[in-house]
């Protein structure tokens, strides 16, 4: 019997549905397979991974919000790694809503004098271009591709055949390869239109919407585990002093791991998605950039982006679209892996960790945040509530560079983050910040200490990369060797000098092996 004491409320298949007494960490994977039956959306790899359990996840844009469809902001997640209870007040699509669009189309068709097509035209490209052999990863496919189908007709664009491979790096094929599903991409644009119609959903979010904490409970056993989702940062901050036990949750792209690969048990849950002041980007006073632990990766990485272009490389290599849609900022941060490709990159721009518990605010640079191999400083209560990078660290040369086996989706071998602002032809400032070295991210401080007041020569550079031996004793693992992990953390100082030397120095296409790959990036097309 249920002890719920709200039900998980969503818009799916054309209606609000409301979900009791299922655990607070079921998958919506889980819950649209066995539940729903609805098994289009298939599993795969069960860890995010492989893009097989790939829906859309609709939330009511903010006004003016960019890349909105019709009041909704649309973007793919991982089914198999998101808690139902995080759908709460929210949309819910899957490969089966296709179906439904394309019948709704239709019916106001049967008369016209052109055929009637059965398929919705993401659907239809996929099978014109052959784009499915065996048929599993499609699903998952398509909905991505939906998801761009939708985004560009809002904005009456079509993507390139990058864009669409770069929004498709979180889907892997293993049969039918990546060419004609690209091909699929750019024909369904080209096909008769057939188009969501979201004033429904709106108006059921907007009946959903309540500015009260969402509070739901299922047994376990012989307990009864919470799942908590304030919508307010007062709220969240005192449920989480009244709380310290409770989960932190984000985005669940790791968390999510914890329960489907080591079966662990959460317990209560303190849920973060839900509070608009951390969902927030801010520049405060023209002097920081201020990112709340809540925003997601893809629009935190965007803002800094927007600041820094020579880091774009590093956005669309960090995970897949669907992990930066769910993950969050905040969370890559509190998380501490010591191969997270954020940390590098915030370290080189002199970021500080903004840290809250209850009403009391304190900051300290991210470089002393962690202690140990997945500890840091937060207290008991505590949380991360948001990160600051001052303005005046975009103006240094910037480079981000990650070393992993695939170019896309794939978890770095080594990590770097390099900042560096000359005065003449001599070093002022240089931040040379790693991750995948040790066992927390950190900055290589005999390195720079190697090259701080010298001049930005090839000479003191390899002063700077026997330092390197000094500041790290890498491990050996799957990914990588000790000997490989120093070798390549020496040769990315050198193409940071043959990127930004000041005799003739190399366009970041002239260091990158992938732009003499043919199509290498956009999946062999």
């Amino acid at each position: 019997m249920s002890t719920s004491t709200q039900p998980i409320q969503f818009f799916h298949r054309g209606r609000v549905v409301a979900v009791d007494g299922v655990h607070p960490t079921r998958s919506v994977l889980d819950w649209l397979r066995e539940d729903a039956r609805c098994t289009g959306t298939k599993e795969g790899c069960n860890e995010g991974d492989c893009g097989a359990c790939t829906v859309v996840i609709g939330e009511l844009a903010a006004e003016g919000e960019s890349g909105a469809v019709g009041g909704l902001k649309l973007q793919t997640v991982n089914a198999c790694i998101q808690f139902l209870p995080t759908l709460h007040g929210k949309a819910l699509f899957t490969v089966e809503d296709l179906k439904a669009q394309t019948a709704c189309v239709h019916d106001g068709e049967r008369h016209s004098k052109h055929p009637v097509q059965q398929l919705h035209p993401v659907q239809q490209a996929m099978v014109d271009c052959h784009g499915s052999q065996c048929g599993f990863c499609t699903p998952g496919f398509v909905m991505s591709m939906w998801a761009s189908y939708e985004q560009h007709g809002a904005r009456g664009s079509r993507p390139t055949r990058q864009q669409l491979a770069d929004e498709l790096s979180g889907n892997l094929c293993r049969c039918t390869g990546y060419r004609p599903i690209l091909d699929a991409g750019q024909k369904m644009f080209d096909l008769p239109p057939v188009r969501l119609d979201t004033a429904p959903v709106v108006q059921a979010l907007q009946a959903l919407r309540t500015d009260a904490t969402f509070d739901y409970a299922a047994p376990l056993g012989h307990r009864t585990d919470h799942f908590h989702a304030p919508v307010s940062l007062e709220a969240f901050a005192e449920l989480r002093v009244a709380k310290p036990q409770a989960r932190l949750l984000a985005g669940s792209t790791d968390i999510g791991l914890w329960v489907n690969k080591q079966f662990r048990d959460l317990g209560d849950i303190l849920y973060i998605g839900n509070v608009p002041e951390l969902k927030r980007i801010d520049v405060v006073e023209q002097d920081e950039l201020w990112i709340g632990a809540a925003v997601s990766l893809e629009d935190a990485w965007s803002a800094i982006v927007q600041r820094a272009p020579s880091l774009q490389d590093m956005w669309l290599r960090f995970a897949s679209p669907p992990i930066r849609h769910a993950g969050t900022l905040g969370g890559n941060v509190a998380n501490g892996s010591p191969i997270g490709d954020s940390p590098p990159i915030l370290m080189a721009l002199d970021a500080e960790v903004e840290l809250r518990k209850g009403h009391c605010v304190r900051r300290m640079p991210l470089t002393d945040f962690y202690v140990d191999y997945m500890k840091n400083q937060l207290q008991s209560g505590e949380f991360v509530q948001g990160i600051a990078l001052p303005l005046s660290a975009f103006e240094r040369q910037l480079r981000g560079y990650k070393i992993s086996k695939r170019f896309d989706c794939d978890i770095s071998a080594l990590c770097a983050g390099f900042a560096l602002e000359l005065d003449g032809e001599v070093v002022r400032s240089i931040r040379l910040a790693y991750g995948g070295m040790a066992a927390i991210v950190r900055r290589a401080t005999q390195a720079e200490a190697a090259l701080v007041g010298k001049p930005w020569t090839q000479q003191t550079v390899e002063a700077a990369k026997a330092a390197l031996a000094q500041d790290f004793k890498p491990m050996t693992d799957l990914r990588a060797s000790a000997d490989y992990r120093l070798q390549v953390a020496q040769n990315l100082l050198q193409r940071f000098w043959l990127e930004t030397r000041a005799d003739e120095p190399l366009e970041a296409q002239e260091t990158s092996v992938w732009t003499v790959m043919p199509h290498a990036p956009a999946f062999g097309a």
